[in-house]
């Protein structure tokens, strides 16, 4: 079983848990995923199976969407709905020429310092743990990107917005400085990813319909060559494979010159993905990945 899966994850199961639950239909399939989302969070959670997990890193796109809520006047030690509150404040009067200014002063580059409920490590644990036993310890700001941003009124204090954003980019971080712009604190209500690079949530099917297949019914795969469109492919000359699964480079020499920097596919005699090859100096490719049949 080889492609990518693309499954609308619903709230309050983890990424690892929807896995679980797929389990029996998976049997011993590989699996992969690209970029987790909370438990509180639904939306795009595209899955690499089998052969395609080897080219799940030309899928971890450079952009996902997401809409949500940012509820005002409450602070929680994660940023989002799910911590304990940390503090309280009251809450201007908003009006919605106010906040389409804000969130035009939110788009573009900027820095960004990750939450200590993440996943990134520090000595080898992650700042979740950390926090949970009550340390705070300083993160390095890093680049992320805005690339569209709006804020909607919907109540006294609840703001609905639509983001896409570089990859990351943490949402929670996101609401808790609207707040802070706003002259109060808040938290993430609601999160939902709507795109992850080319993929969109409408293309996913929900975990419930997933779990009501006919046993042995297939599931809705996206062939790895369909997941890898954009790049360039070249069809397999007559006995390339089996000699590049022998080691032998030299054969990707009658292939015509790579663009710097470029990453292509060889395509098998059925036209599915058997190989990835990148530039390996001028015009010259090297192999990278080498697929088996899925």
């Amino acid at each position: 079983m080889t492609g990518v899966l693309l499954l609308d994850k619903p709230e309050g199961v983890t990424s690892a848990g929807v896995i679980r639950a797929l389990k029996p239909r998976l049997g011993r399939t590989k699996v992969g995923h690209l970029g987790t989302l909370d438990p509180f969070a639904s939306g795009l959670l595209p899955l690499c199976l089998g052969e395609a997990t080897k080219v799940a890193r030309y899928l971890l796109a450079e952009h996902k969407a997401y809409d949500g809520t940012i509820r005002l006047g409450t602070a929680t030690n994660t940023l989002d709905r799910t911590g304990a509150t940390i503090e309280t404040q009251a809450v201007p009067p908003l009006d919605q020429p106010a906040l389409d200014a804000l969130a035009a002063r939110f788009q573009g580059r900027q820095r960004q310092v990750p939450p200590m409920f993440s996943a990134l490590k520090r000595g080898g644990v992650p700042l979740y743990k950390l926090a949970r036993r009550g340390i705070e310890v300083e993160r390095e700001a890093r680049d992320v990107e805005v690339t569209r941003f709006t804020l909607r009124l919907t109540g006294p204090d609840c703001i609905d917005f639509s983001l896409d954003c570089s990859k990351g980019t943490y949402v929670r971080v996101l609401a808790a400085d609207v707040g802070q712009a706003l002259g109060t604190v808040a938290h993430l209500e609601r999160l939902r990813r709507t795109r992850v690079g080319r993929f969109a949530v409408e293309e996913a099917a929900s975990l419930p319909a997933l779990e009501a297949l006919p046993s042995g019914a297939p599931l809705p795969l996206l062939g790895v060559r369909d997941a890898l469109a954009e790049y360039r492919s070249f069809p397999a000359g007559e006995g390339m494979l089996a000699r590049l699964r022998q080691g032998r480079q030299d054969v990707l020499a009658g292939l015509p010159a790579p663009a710097s920097a470029e990453t292509a596919l060889v395509l098998d005699e059925l036209g599915e993905v058997a190989a990835v090859i990148e530039a390996g100096g001028p015009a010259l490719w090297r192999l990278v990945r080498l697929l088996g049949a899925g």
